[in-house]
């Protein structure tokens, strides 16, 4: 079951117009130019989708769109996360998961719980869902570590908990829950920069942000750094670093929309309180984009 979520995984965006609704056709573009270019799994309504911002049914309406494009091709991860446990256990039960295979559920943000408050949060999640749970550590957003013992030790008390998305970046942090993880616990990592090194040390893969602007290189690079081919995995890893920086300068998903912009795909559209890339990053990722 855990090999599933073995390799890429992308954070999709949420495609707007100009009028500020979604954009189905350029979702439905996305999600192919995403498959066809050999990425392994989507994940759809994360923090890349700006999800705050979606309404119920727009999420309703985005799953179905994304499901109806897939076809069936890759697994699907659902984000489905808050700072309100009895709300996201509602929005679990509430929620038609048919056709997807895991949950993504960020860990609690804004209250500041304790690693107990932590621990006991997902407890009830993974109480509440059907299908298996992929914990997401941001402490860059949440403003609170999710500890590696603590991870650990839900890691080890429930069998539906298969994984962490840990974007810390935070190296040693990689490397403790590497460490003493169970064997089948997958570690994925959520920061695109130290992505290829993560999986060289023994991670399961990625779920990336700019990895849906360059699949066939970026999922390439993850491939061959499960196989240990690491020579050749720095290859594709120098030739994106320099873009990868650049999406992250000043918002995401601002910069990696940018980026589809530049590739026809899809506006730049976000929604307030984000604000486009500025000029300045727009032209440099246009630059990286032609010269790519």
């Amino acid at each position: 079951m855990n090999s599933k979520f073995l390799g890429t995984g992308v954070a999709l965006v949420t495609p707007f117009k100009s009028d500020l609704s979604v954009d189905h056709e350029a979702l439905t573009n996305i999600v192919n130019f995403n498959i066809d270019n050999g990425i392994d799994y989507l994940v759809i309504c994360g923090t890349t989708a700006e999800s705050v911002t979606i309404t119920k049914q727009e999420k309703k309406d985005i799953i179905e769109t994304i499901s109806k494009a897939n076809k069936g091709r890759v697994p699907m991860v659902l984000g489905i996360g808050g700072n309100n446990t009895l709300q996201v256990i509602e929005e679990i039960k509430t929620t038609n998961l048919s056709g997807i295979d895991a949950i993504l559920s960020v860990s609690p943000y804004y209250t500041k719980p304790t690693q107990e408050g932590v621990y006991q949060h997902f407890k009830a999640v993974s109480e509440a869902s059907p299908i298996p749970v992929i914990l997401y550590n941001v402490p860059g957003r949440t403003s609170k570590n999710m500890e590696p013992e603590t991870t650990l030790r839900l890691a080890k008390d429930f069998k539906n908990i298969i994984g962490v998305k840990e974007a810390g970046n935070n190296i040693v942090q990689y490397y403790k829950l590497l460490k003493d993880k169970p064997e089948d616990f997958l570690i994925i990592s959520g920061d695109d920069d130290l992505a290829l090194g993560v999986v060289l040390a023994g991670g399961a893969g990625v779920i990336s942000v700019i990895g849906q602007g360059f699949p066939k290189d970026f999922s390439n690079m993850i491939r061959l750094g499960l196989k240990g081919e690491s020579k050749e995995a720095f290859k594709l890893h120098y030739k994106l670093i320099d873009v990868i920086g650049y999406i992250f300068e000043e918002n995401n998903p601002a910069g990696i929309k940018a980026v589809f912009e530049a590739l026809n795909l899809c506006q730049d559209t976000v929604r307030l309180p984000l604000v486009p890339a500025s000029d300045n990053l727009k032209a440099k990722i246009l630059d990286f984009v032609n010269q790519y």
